[in-house]
């Protein structure tokens, strides 16, 4: 029997491979261009993989690239856990949190009904409306191994992670002078900010480009959007499930992906101060190299031509869920 494991095994790593080592390169350029030019790596990643998918369509890179665009994937996703603690999110206060919780929430519920009113899927609505309201494409990246596979998944995640990079870039430059122009207290402001814009670094942009404390304030209330990603994940696991005609053993064991575990352990070791800094940046530093060949293999399965059929219906929603998170974060600070 473990002669027949290792045999399995190394039939699959010798499959695998070819793929894997293409995603790995293709994000390693993608990351020599963002740190010598600027700009977002995950984008670059998936914009140099569309472009290099004529030469994964066939051949020995296709397992590889399969594997990379879930299982690497799926590991990027648990260690995200690594640099969230409880005692970070206690420090925003009861209000606060309510209000980033409530935002997320309603933000997913806005993109669910939008989707519908456009005629386009619930799923694309859950997708979009989960990356504008948690973290951008990191959260579109775990909602989107939960979600029901069809035959548009893919152009539809790739569209997603594009849209909200985009729209996140374009926030880190518009949303501070909103911020001015409103003139906002620091602390308002870091939470508009952390509240409002979808990646973590676009967020530290906008907030430290106003102040120290608003960048602190900023970062932290970040921080609690993207711990949502482990309950809205799991909301979205048992309900996917629940919602299928006839639920055996197997899907029943999936209720609880071994990502979301993985995820929910390094969040309450971190949060018992069992994780030393070293660790927790090395932690990090791996967390972001499997998202970002994640992304370089999702990038490398889809064709440029499949993401346009996703259509400008899709990118009205996108659109339309930045522009509602907006005015709920604004609404309530003005009322309160």
């Amino acid at each position: 029997m473990p002669q027949a494991s290792g045999a399995t095994w190394l039939t699959g790593a010798r499959s695998n491979w070819p793929g894997m080592l293409l995603a790995i390169v293709v994000a390693i350029a993608a990351t020599f261009i963002a740190d010598t030019r600027g700009g977002p790596t995950m984008l670059y990643a998936l914009l140099l993989g569309m472009a290099l998918h004529p030469v994964s369509v066939e051949g020995s890179a296709r397992p590889g690239i399969d594997f990379s665009a879930k299982r690497i994937l799926r590991l990027g996703v648990a260690l995200l856990g690594a640099r969230i603690t409880l005692v970070q999110l206690g420090g925003l206060g009861w209000f606060n949190g309510a209000l980033i919780v409530a935002g997320v929430l309603a933000t997913i519920g806005f993109g669910m009904v939008v989707s519908r009113m456009l005629g386009l899927d619930r799923r694309l609505g859950i997708l979009t409306g989960g990356a504008t309201a948690i973290c951008g494409a990191s959260a579109a990246i775990a909602i989107a191994t939960v979600l029901p596979r069809t035959e548009t998944s893919e152009r539809e995640l790739v569209f997603t992670i594009a849209g909200v990079t985009v729209l996140s870039t374009l926030a880190m430059v518009v949303y501070p002078l909103i911020v001015t122009g409103l003139g906002l207290s620091p602390d308002d402001a870091g939470i508009f900010l952390g509240g409002t814009i979808h990646d973590v670094a676009q967020v530290v942009g906008a907030g430290y480009s106003i102040s120290h404390d608003t960048g602190d304030y900023a970062v932290l209330t970040k921080m609690l959007r993207v711990a949502m990603l482990l309950p809205i994940v799991m909301i979205l696991s048992v309900a996917m499930i629940r919602g299928r005609a006839a639920a055996d053993k197997q899907q029943l064991g999936s209720l609880m992906p071994v990502f979301l575990i993985g995820f929910v352990v390094l969040v309450a070791v971190g949060s018992m101060g069992w994780i030393p800094e070293s660790v927790g940046n090395a932690l990090n530093e791996v967390s972001h190299a499997c998202l970002v060949i994640a992304i370089a293999a999702v990038g490398l399965k889809t064709s440029l031509l499949d993401v346009r059929k996703v259509g400008p219906r899709a990118a009205i929603l996108l659109g339309t869920e930045a522009m509602f998170l907006v005015g709920f974060v604004l609404l309530v600070q003005y009322f309160h």
